[in-house]
């Protein structure tokens, strides 16, 4: 049985997944364009994160950072290789979803990469009524970047 529990950024499962997380996303992603939270910026007062477990091992990881009163962006989604095409991942969203939800938020938003390695993940948020959107938060428009949205309160 999956259990999805608030934090765990001290745990060494998750420093080592949240580093393949960035070293595939910068490898995956033009210079300047990756733009995933390292530990210390998971670590901020406005980010909340939880991580996956089922029996020990670590599945997957994901953040929510708080924009505003009603605006969050789902940060540092990542499935561990061997737990993908599992649903473990639409768990971990579906998590963020309710907790942005029970803290009052009504727009969740998020920046991921346009490249094909980035594909499932659009295609994950999509299923979740994620929809393409403007840049949001101090983004910039640009080509190696898709930013989606979903409206909370429908």
């Amino acid at each position: 049985m999956v259990k999805i529990i608030a934090g765990g950024l001290a745990d060494p499962q998750v420093v080592r997944l949240l580093g393949v997380h960035l070293s595939n996303a910068r490898a995956q992603t033009a210079p300047g364009s990756a733009h995933a939270l390292d530990i210390s910026g998971l670590m901020a007062p406005e980010v909340s994160f939880w991580s996956a477990w089922e029996e020990g091992n670590l599945l997957a990881v994901g953040a929510m950072k708080r924009l505003s009163k009603t605006h969050g962006e789902v940060k540092s989604m990542h499935t561990a290789e061997t737990a993908r095409r599992r649903g473990i991942g639409s768990a971990v969203l579906q998590h963020i979803v309710d907790a942005a939800r029970h803290g009052g938020i009504t727009k969740l938003s998020l920046e991921t990469g346009s490249w094909a390695y980035f594909q499932p993940a659009v295609a994950l948020y999509k299923r979740h009524g994620f929809v393409e959107c403007a840049p949001f938060d101090g983004y910039k428009p640009e080509p190696n970047s898709i930013f989606l949205t979903r409206d909370l309160q429908a």
